[in-house]
Order: structure tokens, then sequence, then C-alpha cells
């Protein structure tokens, strides 16, 4: 969130040295930044290239035991829904879903993906459509209001 928050304007985050000195300067622990630049890391080398064209072309998805073991049922969820309601690519699944399990969490929560989703997507395009950046700050547990 931090990030997001910080660099959304900018398009992009700074390079390690410097994240890493501004996110030191606003509090953060060495472990959380050094997880935090390992992970980004991580999402910066991902690429469509990556992923078989054939990905695109439909079907269902099947997780493993361990996406399933670090994934929510309700995080799965909203994964299915953007993607059929084409909010994201199959691509674009596949990389939300390869920076949630690399968090190493058990059973993460729909916010906590929320927020995955937002950087991956943050990371892939140069602009984000507002109301899709409002519908992933948006917490699960909110009330609508209209």
């Amino acid at each position: 969130m931090f990030l997001f928050e910080s660099y959304a304007n900018a398009g992009s985050y700074p390079e390690p040295d410097k994240l890493s000195l501004k996110l030191s300067a606003a509090g953060f622990e060495e472990e959380e930044i050094s997880q935090a630049l390992n992970w980004l890391s991580g999402m910066k080398r991902l690429t469509p290239a990556d992923y078989p064209l054939a990905i695109n072309h439909g079907g269902i998805r099947h997780y493993a035991d361990l996406e399933l073991q670090r994934i929510s049922p309700e995080a799965r969820s909203f994964i299915a829904f953007w993607e059929q309601n084409s909010m994201i690519s199959a691509v674009e699944r596949e990389m939300i879903i390869d920076r949630a399990v690399s968090l190493g969490i058990e059973q993460l929560s729909l916010d906590k993906l929320k927020l995955i989703a937002l950087l991956v997507l943050w990371n892939q395009h140069e602009e984000l459509d507002p109301l899709l950046v409002e519908d992933l700050l948006t917490p699960a547990d909110s009330q609508s209001l209209h």
C-alpha cells in the first residue's frame, strides 16, 4: 500500500537502493524491507512472454495444493470473478497467483490479494482505470453505499 500511495503518480517505484532508504525512513524494519524488495524483484521479472499463448484461450483454472493452502476461497472467487468479467487476463491472473503464493502466507485474505492484484496490474500497465483502483482499495467487508 505504501508503494502505491507514494509512487502511483510517478508510474513506478524507485530502484531497490533508493526504495530501501525510503522504506527505512518511513519506519519499516530491515527484515520487512528485505522481504518487500525480494517480492518486488520477483514481480518485476514477470512478463506476459513468460506464459504460453494458449493460456488466453479459455478453460477452467484448477489450483495446485500449495495455491489452495496459500489463497483463501474468497480470494480465489475474486480472481475468478475478475477474470470472467474481463477485468484481468489469464496471464494477469497467473501473475497475481504467483505473487500471492510467493508471500508464504496461509489462506491469504481477500484484502491482501486485492493489494497484490493492484501492484501486479500497476507493474504491467502505464495507467489503471480509477474504478478498478477504487475496487481494489475498498476493503472486502465494507458496505456498498449505492
